[in-house]
């Protein structure tokens, strides 16, 4: 142990002196990690699935209500504020989009269930869903529907039997509809699933909405127009009951608000603080355990003139391989519970680099941590004591 040129790191060495206490604190500090990349995965998956309709709107800028927080509570305004904006040069086109939701029955089960109601011009381009885009003119006729095919499967088996016969009926709202097509978009926290009509058809499954009050404007620029210079233009000239953002900002909002405006953000960096803390704790447990059994020989390095930053490197090496240890087994683990998790919900959870990057440095820190507070043990160590 005191040779320095031993070709084996001490730290190593003293960790595998203890292969049973060594397993525990891989198993731990794997359940710290597991706990973290978990309300890490759902949190964003939580935003992933919120702002994915936002992103895929066909346009450059978005108009909305200022109030406008969430999908799952719209806030209307003027189509004529739209139209306003048809004054500034660099604007080449609009589009609205009506927002709402419904009651869809489950043909099978009877069973009606709320539903997100986009309600768009057949005519215009509206999103940027390539199934859409297709079979956008199939709306053109009252009634017929694209159905969201990886929204909750209490809808009804819709796209198989879609897919076998090309048609599927049943009631929107109380009233018959057509599915005429169906579309990838996927259920979030705010909607459980999506349809997109016409706005003929969504003011017929809406009669008591206005046809001048509108959710979202689409705004399309020349070629060549810098987005965000054109939504400071619009912002000045138009009345401060609209708010003009690009499609980022619009999305920006309804992650903030699921972040910020309700509990959810909150449990979810709380799981990710427990997580943290227990990982703490378990290290602590580990290192602090290893230099009690140890300290005689922790002292007698100490008497031969090894300073406290010596050993406070032992205990780190120390740290830092059970980081690596019981990260590597939590990440492979966390692969398999996001796809149970994602055959669950139907959530879009997936591993990403940036957060196996982020649990991998905060195991680092929470490792590094608990070095540091066991080397208090070392520095009250007085050989003269021991021996």
């Amino acid at each position: 142990m005191f040779s320095k040129f031993r070709k084996t790191p001490l730290a190593w060495r003293q960790l595998m002196k203890e292969k049973t206490r060594l397993a525990v604190a891989v198993a731990g500090i794997t359940f710290a990690d597991m706990l973290m990349f978990i309300q890490l995965g759902f949190e964003s998956a939580l935003f992933d699935a919120a702002v994915k309709p936002h992103r895929n709107l066909q346009a450059d800028l978005v108009l909305i209500n200022p109030q406008f927080q969430t999908l799952f509570s719209v806030k209307s305004f003027s189509r004529e504020r739209l139209y306003q904006t048809l004054s500034h040069d660099s604007v080449q086109s609009v589009n609205s989009v009506y927002i709402s939701t419904g009651q869809w029955r489950n043909p099978q089960t009877r069973l009606d269930r709320a539903i997100l109601v986009w309600g768009i011009d057949p005519a215009q381009p509206a999103f940027l869903f390539p199934e859409v885009k297709q079979h956008q003119n199939d709306l053109k006729q009252l009634y017929q529907v694209m159905f969201d095919q990886a929204g909750r499967p209490e809808y009804g088996d819709i796209a198989t039997i879609f897919k076998q016969t090309g048609n599927f009926q049943t009631e929107l709202n109380g009233t018959a509809i057509n599915v005429k097509g169906i579309f990838n978009n996927g259920a979030s926290f705010a909607a459980d699933g999506n349809v997109i009509t016409s706005d003929s058809t969504f003011l017929q499954l809406f009669p008591d909405r206005k046809a001048d009050r509108i959710e979202v404007g689409l705004l399309t620029l020349k070629s060549g127009a810098e987005p965000e210079k054109v939504r400071s233009q619009l912002e000045a000239i138009l009345p401060n009951d609209v708010l003009v953002l690009t499609p980022e900002g619009f999305a920006q909002i309804e992650k903030n608000y699921w972040a910020t405006g309700t509990g959810i953000g909150f449990i979810f960096g709380l799981g990710v603080g427990v997580g943290f803390i227990v990982g703490i704790v378990i290290v602590y447990q580990i290192l602090y355990s290893d230099v009690s059994d140890h300290l005689p020989e922790y002292a007698t390095l100490k008497a031969m003139g090894y300073s406290d930053r010596y050993l406070l490197g032992v205990l780190l090496q120390e740290a830092l391989f059970l980081a690596i240890l019981g990260f590597l087994p939590s990440f492979f683990l966390s692969l398999g519970l996001y796809q149970l998790t994602y055959a669950a919900t139907l959530l879009p959870i997936s591993m990403k680099i940036d957060r196996a990057i982020t649990v991998f440095i905060l195991t680092i820190v929470m490792c590094t941590f608990s070095g540091a507070i066991a080397m208090r043990k070392l520095r009250a160590a007085d050989p003269a004591d021991i021996f």
